[in-house]
């Protein structure tokens, strides 16, 4: 049954998830779960269904020596505990007051224990410090960048009501199947999550590089992003994360100590491009459009909010994206690099206003050998995350909508048949075309059948459903009837 208006909770304790379970199965009525309602995908809301608004999960702590209950075994572990309202702009806050570091997205609005981090989380720290679901309660690999120390983001507990009306904590040591899926299983499917406890890191001082000239321009784009091709399997390896556009390059490294040490690496070969467009550009216009930033950042925060300041999404627009994980073994070789460049060109162009980013944010020096997340186990054997957009305006017609979908589909094909030659077609669920095709596997991989083993354990009667979520089930329920028919 569909109600015929929109209605919400605002969940203030576990009882109110509980109720809203048990008037869903009694009344067949769908349920949505929303934090902040950041979902390009439109999972956190739909016509006709009763509404959890997380918003309101406000609390946060800081522990020192935390540890998960049940897991006496286990040391103490720095960590915070974050309700599920709770955004990233706060949560940096508030570890910045603590003098501690935590791994997030690029987003101050983003909710930081909602679909970010169950869909698996990535950020521009999470070369060194791993993804929003990875763990720490086992020793780390000896790659993995280790001031005092682990420093992974660890996913150490959660706090959950699950679809059965129990409240459980999900942790290694209790609910372990459950705590698994959480970590990157996908928002919205095995329960509503009311708070998430996370390793906190040391403070990290930043080496950054900022690179900008004033308008893409199809030559420079391309030769700016040959060089980050072919230096990237050693930025990576060096420890360098970040953000890189037609026209922008910012990218942060928390292992060196100085800009001295770090401009000797991989990094030297941008900053000389970036000063070689420096010159052009005086030379042929009697002043610099470039601007080349060579700087330490005394802390996450910090930095944090300066790039905040200048280079986030806008939020509340219309628009279709669509994303690809790019593999590493699509930059051993120089013909492969070209290729891989060619692709992300062409998929830049296709696109009414090209906007491809290239997030340089995947856990490459942070491995999960015994696959204790759930997050499609392509994430560790990448290079990039891409995504393209394609927005329409406020009074589209349903075909322009329509046309926005199949030209984000269009403009990534080259990059799918690419991955698809070396076997590893793979794509994060939370930034995705909403028609991705063979979505099971391009999301989960893998893990999807053991994932969907544990959604019908905890929701046999399928209270929680959300479109290419876990379990998804198109023709049984009525409120997927926005979503176009492509």
């Amino acid at each position: 049954m569909l109600i015929p208006w929109s209605s919400q909770i605002d969940v203030q304790h576990a009882k109110d998830v509980k109720a809203a379970f048990r008037f869903s199965k009694s009344a067949k009525v769908p349920l949505t779960i929303k934090n902040t309602g950041h979902d390009y995908i439109g999972r956190s809301s739909a016509p006709g269904s009763l509404g959890l608004w997380l918003h309101n999960l406000q609390d946060r702590s800081f522990n020192p020596a935390f540890i998960p209950q049940g897991c006496g075994g286990l040391g103490p572990t720095p960590s915070v505990t974050l309700g599920a309202g709770v955004r990233w702009g706060d949560a940096h806050k508030f570890a910045h007051e603590h003098n501690i570091t935590l791994v997030g997205g690029s987003d101050k609005s983003v909710g930081a224990v909602g679909g970010w981090l169950q869909g698996g989380g990535h950020g521009a720290l999470s070369n060194t410090m791993g993804l929003g679901a990875d763990r720490v309660v086992r020793l780390p690999h000896p790659k993995v960048f280790q001031p005092t120390y682990y420093f992974f983001f660890a996913k150490l507990e959660f706090q959950v009501v699950t679809p059965d009306g129990e409240l459980r904590i999900a942790n290694e040591c209790q609910n372990s199947d459950l705590f698994w899926a959480l970590r990157g299983g996908g928002g919205g499917t095995f329960g509503v999550v009311l708070s998430a406890t996370v390793r906190a890191s040391p403070p990290v001082k930043l080496q950054t590089l900022i690179l900008t000239w004033s308008s893409p321009n199809a030559t420079r784009t391309k030769e700016a992003w040959t060089i980050f091709t072919d230096a990237s399997v050693q930025l990576a390896e060096e420890g360098w994360g970040g953000y890189v556009m037609a026209n922008v390059f910012v990218l942060i490294n928390p292992k060196f100590a100085s800009w001295d040490e770090a401009k000797a690496g991989g990094i030297k070969r941008l900053v000389e491009w970036g000063q070689k467009i420096q010159l052009e550009d005086q030379e042929r216009k009697g002043k610099s459009v470039t601007t080349l930033v060579m700087k330490e950042f005394p802390s996450w925060m910090i930095f944090f909010e300066v790039f905040t300041s200048r280079f986030v999404a806008s939020v509340g627009k219309n628009l279709a994206l669509a994303s690809r994980l790019i593999p590493t073994s699509l930059f051993q070789t120089p013909e492969n690099r070209s290729s891989l460049v060619d692709a992300l060109i062409e998929a830049n162009s296709v696109p009414t206003n090209p906007s491809l980013i290239i997030l340089f944010t995947t856990p490459y020096s942070t491995p999960d050998a015994e696959r204790k997340t759930s997050v499609h186990p392509a994430w560790r054997e990448s290079m990039y995350h891409i995504t393209v957009v394609e927005p329409w305006a406020w009074n589209a017609t349903k075909r322009e909508m329509e046309e926005a979908y199949e030209t984000v589909g269009k403009s990534v094909d080259g990059l799918r048949k690419l991955t698809r030659e070396v076997g590893a077609s793979a794509a994060y669920s939370n930034e995705a075309d909403v028609y991705e095709p063979d979505w099971e596997s391009a999301f989960w991989g893998e893990n999807y059948p053991r994932l969907l083993d544990i959604k019908r354990k905890y929701d046999p009667d399928q209270l929680l459903d959300c479109w290419h979520c876990v379990g998804f089930k198109k023709s049984s329920n009525q409120r997927f009837g926005c979503y176009l028919d492509l």
